[in-house]
């Protein structure tokens, strides 16, 4: 598919994906049920997908096609006319934050032509990711956390201390965290949500300058598609647990278990990435009814003309 077909109309319709999945999935914000608020979140976004004109194929899903009424993995939707798309998508991006009513709760999608997007299997990815601006290959996965943290301190011209990097709060990143903090350096610890951890490093307002650690597979494409509208760094490799892992990784193609994927690996040609807040948070604002309108804010980027969008819309209940 041409870069033509990925325009500033692809991408405002995009973001009405993401605001109907954002409104559904707020209206169970705080009621302890992560089930229904998920089930809320895709079946708005699916019905939306399935009125657009593309032929449209879920590549980043929430798993397998036994798994549905989920938007799985190989699904097709649209009406079957337009432009051919993979999809990549995370209905709500924190379905425990949602059902707790806690920050940063997202609704994600991406647009790629046919092939754009690395098939990811379902499991773990070491990841790193800073914003635009950098020398290429400023950080790498196979240097150490301190190896890293000190070539961004000098490529931004300030020392360790200054540098904030977020990390999902988990056992696992244990010595990374220790790692940065004997360095004196800044970290932000969240809950849920990697996605929103990795797009953070493009946004000045977050004060995030890196991301570090091991997330979901599918979250990495996601947050890769979105650097790749504004540019950035990112890295990634699958990390398996169990045979079982690695025969999904097996199923999608992916032969190299040990393959470092860059931007381009995860994310390749013109694309399109929206997300829109559900919950109240750092990069987005959530989902809220006044005076009997519901207000949305959604962020929508589009790689062929750089364009960064934050968009707030208001519509009737």
């Amino acid at each position: 598919m041409s870069k033509v077909g990925f325009n500033a109309g692809l991408a405002l319709r995009a973001a009405l994906v993401t605001e109907k999945a954002a409104i559904a999935a707020s209206k169970l914000a705080g009621r302890g049920d992560e089930k229904a608020a998920d089930q809320a979140a895709v079946d708005a976004m699916r019905t939306d997908l399935n009125a657009m004109e593309i032929k449209g194929r879920v590549v980043i899903g929430e798993g397998e096609r036994d798994e549905a009424p989920m938007l799985y993995i190989g699904e097709e939707v649209g009406l079957g006319k337009g432009p051919e798309i993979d999809i990549a998508l995370d209905p709500l991006e924190g379905t425990t934050l949602t059902a707790k009513n806690m920050a940063n709760a997202l609704a994600v999608m991406a647009f790629a032509p046919r092939g754009g997007l690395l098939y990811a299997p379902d499991t773990y990815m070491d990841k790193i990711a800073i914003g635009p601006g950098f020398e290429p290959g400023l950080v790498d996965l196979d240097k150490s956390v301190e190896d890293n943290v000190k070539a961004l301190a000098k490529a931004k011209g300030v020392s360790a201390k200054d540098i904030t990097v977020c990390v999902l709060d988990r056992a696992r990143h244990g010595k990374i965290i220790e790692t940065l903090r004997n360095m004196d350096a800044k970290v932000s610890l969240i809950s849920d949500g990697d996605v929103q951890g990795v797009i953070a490093t493009t946004d000045r307002d977050t004060q995030i300058d890196m991301y570090i650690g091991q997330g979901g597979a599918p979250e990495g494409v996601l947050a890769a598609a979105a650097l790749r509208c504004v540019g950035g760094q990112m890295q990634g490799r699958l990390h398996f647990r169990n045979d079982d892992e690695v025969a999904r990784a097996r199923r999608v193609g992916i032969d190299d278990l040990d393959t470092k994927y860059d931007l381009e690996g995860l994310a390749s040609g013109p694309t399109i990435f929206s997300a829109t807040g559900v919950t109240q948070g750092s990069l987005l604002d959530g989902v809220r009814i006044a005076k009997g309108r519901v207000h949305t804010h959604t962020l929508v980027m589009n790689s062929v003309d750089k364009a960064v969008q934050k968009l707030r819309s208001a519509r009737p209940v």
